[in-house]
């Protein structure tokens, strides 16, 4: 039989691999038990819910336990039943030539993109005028969120109109009514993405729990964790810093309106940034793992 990218990695014993998922459930739970409170009593919660719709995933996808490209399991016959992986004797791992043959195109986009981003200095001149753009001489029947503006409408629109749009993100950008999108420096497409990406923008960072996903199971749980865990923290800041009032939630604004607001989100921009780059860099490394013809 030719060697294999199964046969040339030494298998983690089933104690070992089984212990580590364990752990790995528990973290899970522990990240998403508030979520799932809130979805028994049918109660929405217009910050957290994002990262579940938004980015279309459930908990139990999180619980299940994936340990990357490059790591065999011995004796794991739930793994064997799931897609991408590969089989040999009592050997399971990911099987990344099939991953690439299925997923090739896409993993090199998400690649590009991260390279790209990982590649500039981050700019932290937004203040986080996006979400203001999306609801910008809006109605209330227009608004995203169920929650009352700080400033209420006309106090919003002002804020806007005092501000320039420097907007670099183009899944942010899509969502600006009409009468905010020609006010942005930049004309966002989805084409221009990987020119314009850069590491200070919340949603980029957002974003690295969606090319998690997108490159589910090659991704390791550990840092599908870590990059949840980070866009949860970003979006609390992202809302924090929009024209809506979350003080229900027990969140403080940022008032971004003023000097003090200014500095407090380019301080929350710059540690996020900070925190992303080396999940960003681990996500650029399992592309490459995926995408060379000899995987580890």
């Amino acid at each position: 039989m030719p060697t294999t990218a199964v046969s040339r990695v030494a298998p983690l014993a089933a104690a070992d691999w089984r212990a580590r998922a364990s752990t790995h459930r528990d973290r899970a739970d522990a990240l998403t038990a508030d979520h799932l409170e809130r979805r028994s009593r049918g109660e929405r919660h217009a910050i957290e819910d994002f990262l579940f719709e938004y980015y279309a995933t459930k908990p139990g996808r999180l619980r299940r336990w994936h340990p990357g490209i490059g790591v065999a399991l011995a004796e794991a016959p739930e793994h064997q039943e799931w897609r991408w992986y590969r089989t040999e004797g009592q050997v399971t791992a990911v099987d990344a030539e099939a991953f690439r043959a299925d997923r090739g195109d896409a993993v090199t986009h998400i690649r590009r993109l991260l390279v790209a981003t990982a590649g500039r200095a981050p700019l932290l001149g937004c203040f986080g005028m996006h979400e203001w753009a999306m609801v910008y001489r809006a109605s209330d029947a227009g608004r995203r969120h169920g929650l009352p503006l700080r400033l209420g409408g006309d106090g919003t629109d002002a804020v806007v109109e005092a501000h320039p749009l420097q907007c670099t993100h183009f899944d942010a950008f899509r969502f600006f009514t009409a009468d905010a999108t020609p006010r942005n420096a930049h004309a966002l497409t989805r084409l221009s993405q990987p020119a314009m990406e850069q590491p200070g923008c919340l949603h980029a960072t957002m974003d690295l729990y969606k090319w998690c996903l997108k490159l589910e199971p090659a991704v390791p749980s550990d840092l599908m964790l870590d990059c949840f865990e980070l866009a949860r923290d970003v979006r609390r800041v992202d809302m924090q810093a929009s024209p809506y009032d979350v003080s229900s939630y027990g969140l403080a604004a940022i008032p971004v309106e003023t000097p003090e607001g200014k500095s407090e989100y380019a301080r929350r921009q710059r540690e996020f940034s900070e925190r992303a780059a080396p999940l960003r860099q681990r996500l650029i490394e399992i592309c490459d793992a995926i995408l060379s013809p000899t995987p580890l």
